[in-house]
């Protein structure tokens, strides 16, 4: 079978069932594609899947069977990380809600099967941000922000505290209070998340967020983003996201509204649009037309045309298999355009210039 170098890895993922007849070339551009996209042990497990696992050859076969071994071990280190983090936080009396790869293997969701997972993300509210801290450092971990600046500019101007490291263990935990930077030019509530989040397990202070909270939060963490390394990843945990999620009867109606209350309508109608065009993830037509009338969400039609030329470079594998003279473009312009999502143009103009004279101390 013959398929072209910018759309193999594209093509797997939506029809694993085609590798079993693979050619030894395709099968050598298709695992350089998916290690730098993080997606070998989704592919992998796809491949089992669909049946095929015995029809692979055995070279590509013992690299996806690597790529799984090192997902599982990632995955149950994380759940012995997760308890420790909740044997920390659970007599504060607060939800904390898990986010990203952390929610989807722990809440045993599709998106979790083969997903790599390095470190963990929580959200808890803003107010009990120094507890959190307080009650985290007592359990072992500790600030790896190094610098005075790192840790003001953290505290300030982001919605995280500094990175934290645990001091044995050297596990890494982002503690947000939001979604989004204190400075970025929206602000989705986070009371409104947490208020709707459910708990992991009965009598559990972990949650996580609501399906169509979860959606919103992949879209919105993919289209602010200003480093698309992962950019194929993200799009294929919103894939599985929407395919499970969207099974449920009362998911598509409500997703529009919730995206308004959130003002999460601009990274849902790009995310949606996305996803589409590169996974062939199916969207309720009514869905789309009800997005598109919402406030803020469509960008009009020539940055529509900009942001489909940006876009569709870089929701792809980072490699010169699938690049083009314009792929460094498009990932410039768009490194940019997180950062301005994220900061007035004040503050990016003294941090950008702050982590050009100063590299090693730049957050």
């Amino acid at each position: 079978m013959q398929t072209s170098d910018d759309l193999l890895l594209q093509r797997m993922l939506q029809c694993p069932h085609e590798m079993g007849g693979l050619s030894a070339l395709a099968w050598d551009r298709l695992i350089r594609l998916a290690r730098v996209a993080d997606l070998l042990a989704r592919l992998g497990f796809l491949a089992q899947q669909a049946g095929v696992w015995a029809q692979i050859p055995a070279s590509p076969r013992a690299y996806l069977a690597s790529a799984l071994l090192l997902a599982d071990r990632q995955q149950r280190e994380l759940g012995y990380e997760v308890q420790e983090i909740e044997l920390a936080l659970r007599s504060l009396n607060i939800p904390v809600v898990l986010l990203k790869g952390a929610a989807y293997v722990l809440a045993g969701l599709d998106a979790g099967n083969g997903r790599v997972v390095s470190d963990v993300d929580v959200l808890v509210p803003r107010a009990a941000l120094p507890e959190v801290e307080a009650a985290l450092m007592l359990g072992g971990w500790a600030s790896a922000a190094g610098s005075a600046y790192d840790q003001r500019y953290y505290r300030t101007w982001m919605h995280e505290l500094p990175p934290m490291q645990h001091i044995q263990r050297g596990t890494v935990l982002d503690v947000h209070h939001a979604i989004l930077p204190v400075s970025a030019r929206i602000h989705p509530s986070s009371e409104l998340l947490l208020r709707e989040a459910r708990p992991l397990q009965p009598g559990s202070c972990l949650h996580v967020l609501a399906p169509i909270d979860m959606v919103l939060h992949s879209a919105t963490h993919l289209m602010h983003e200003g480093n698309f390394e992962q950019g194929m990843r993200g799009l294929v945990d919103l894939d599985a996201l929407l395919r499970e999620h969207g099974r449920s009867p009362d998911f598509w109606p409500r997703m529009v509204a919730r995206a308004v209350a959130l003002q999460l309508t601009r990274p849902l109608f790009y995310a949606l649009r996305y996803v589409g065009k590169v996974l062939g993830t199916a969207v309720p037509p009514a869905v789309l037309q009800e997005l598109s009338r919402a406030p803020g969400a469509h960008p009009g039609a020539w940055r529509l045309k900009w942001m489909d030329a940006m876009f569709e470079r870089v929701l792809c594998p980072p490699h010169a298999l699938v690049a083009d003279r314009w792929t460094p473009l498009a990932r410039g312009f768009l490194y940019l355009r997180g950062h301005w999502l994220r900061m007035p143009p004040g503050l990016l103009a003294r941090h950008l210039l702050r982590k050009w004279l100063s590299p090693k101390q730049g957050a």
